[in-house]
């Protein structure tokens, strides 16, 4: 049965897409017998939805909020995550009346680590559910893959919450999580200062690490540091002895390392058995979060060093980060899923945030009038820190720090000094 309905479904979506020309005079009609048909009866979702409860109270229709990220594969920890905060932010929204007198709700397709099957799930979103936005998408590989069938052919406004490699201009696409410039700019200095000046940057090969390192390898030369190697491996490979001989044998300082799950743990690995720590080397991994340290054990990256917008021992440098996340753990209590900055847990509140502002601003959810808000929009707190969009730029300023792993757990080594520009477009 199952076979059969996805059978169906498929050529469902065959034919939306066969008739994308009518497809905004459609939403419209859509639009108003969905409005009229929540009166009488609850919204079904269908399979894979997530929907608030207790919406019955409301009279009016819920505003719809699309959430693509990837709830299984490779990265789920990541997109969990995510989701956890999304689900989060729409609480915060809808105590506090809503927006435009309507409530949040979310409809939520997994994006399952794998492009080709998270095409088809985001077009629900467009042409099934006719959310008003979708935030998400964690690769780059895999925003290029969903932005098409969301901005262009679904004429809605995407968020994409992750920190990534920068050059994103396109309209309508706003993007919340830090850049190479945010990354990049304090950290290399530092791990010049307390690692060393022979750098190695082994990485995934697809275009986030290939223009990060770009972006790094300048950085590195520009304060005196030095490149030995840049090499790429496909994303499933797990044995690096050839790599770790090369580290160990050029006496290579600093491992710049953009290796992505599954074969980041065992690279570590790797390297700790081989002596690198023990020498001396320096780890650093600018994704790597609280969700991520538990990848290896901890000896194998003690002192490895990340640059994000935030770490959970932020909460002692500032008390609405702390708020926030002691309102994540009370949510999602025993959760495994931490809000966590690489996994874009952060850059999806200040997406949500950022919108909600917009959205109250415009006073409509007309794409354009949304956008046009969304393009200065600011919030006062979230995790990290304040946080605001630069005109004309769609990127996010915002605060970052600099921290080490010690003992299973990250702790700050430096922060900003205020909101970090993004540099982009």
């Amino acid at each position: 049965m199952a076979a059969t309905d996805n059978n169906r479904e498929q050529e469902t979506v065959m034919r939306d897409e066969a008739t994308d020309e009518s497809m905004s005079s459609q939403l419209g009609r859509r639009r108003l017998l969905r409005s009229t048909a929540w009166m009488s009866a609850a919204v079904a979702t269908g399979t894979g939805s997530w929907v608030i409860p207790g919406r019955t109270a409301h009279a009016a229709e819920p505003i719809r909020v699309g959430i693509a990220t990837d709830l299984t594969g490779a990265i789920g920890f990541a997109g969990n995550s995510d989701l956890n905060v999304a689900k989060m932010c729409a609480d915060i929204i809808n105590k506090g009346g809503g927006l435009l007198g309507r409530p949040v709700q979310l409809y939520v397709e997994d994006t399952a680590s794998n492009e080709a099957v998270a095409v088809g799930n985001v077009r629900k979103l467009i042409q099934r559910d006719h959310v008003d936005v979708v935030l998400g998408g964690i690769t780059s590989s895999m925003r290029n893959a969903i932005k098409g069938p969301i901005v262009s052919r679904g004429h809605t406004l995407y968020i994409y919450p992750q920190l990534y490699e920068g050059q994103e201009c396109e309209e309508y696409i706003y993007c919340t999580g830090p850049t190479p410039a945010q990354q990049c700019d304090d950290l290399i200095p530092w791990l010049i200062a307390h690692g060393g000046k022979r750098f190695a940057l082994p990485s995934a090969n697809y275009i986030w690490p290939h223009l990060l390192n770009a972006y790094a390898r300048k950085s590195v030369e520009k304060h005196g540091g030095e490149v030995i190697f840049e090499e790429y491996y496909p994303l499933d490979q797990i044995d690096y002895g050839a790599t770790v001989n090369r580290i160990m044998s050029d006496k290579v300082d600093v491992v710049f390392n953009t290796v992505i799950p599954p074969g980041v743990g065992p690279f570590f690995k790797q390297l700790y058995e081989a002596g690198f720590l023990k020498r001396g080397g320096r780890l650093c991994c600018v994704y790597y979060d609280e969700n991520d340290l538990n990848i290896n054990a901890s000896h194998e990256i003690e002192g490895l060093a990340s640059c994000l917008d935030y770490f959970r021992a932020v909460d002692a440098l500032d008390p609405a980060s702390a708020r926030i996340q002691q309102m994540y753990d009370g949510m999602f209590a025993g959760n495994k899923y931490l809000m966590a900055a690489g996994s874009a847990a952060t850059g999806m509140y200040r997406g949500m945030m950022l919108w909600a502002a917009a959205v109250k601003e415009a006073g409509r959810l007309d794409r354009d009038a949304v956008a046009h808000a969304l393009d200065h929009a600011k919030i006062a707190e979230g995790p990290g820190g304040p946080a605001e969009m630069v005109p004309g730029k769609r990127h996010c300023r915002m605060r970052m720090y600099i921290a080490t792993a010690k003992n299973g757990q990250f702790q700050i080594e430096a922060k900003s000094n205020g909101l970090v520009d993004p540099q982009e477009c």
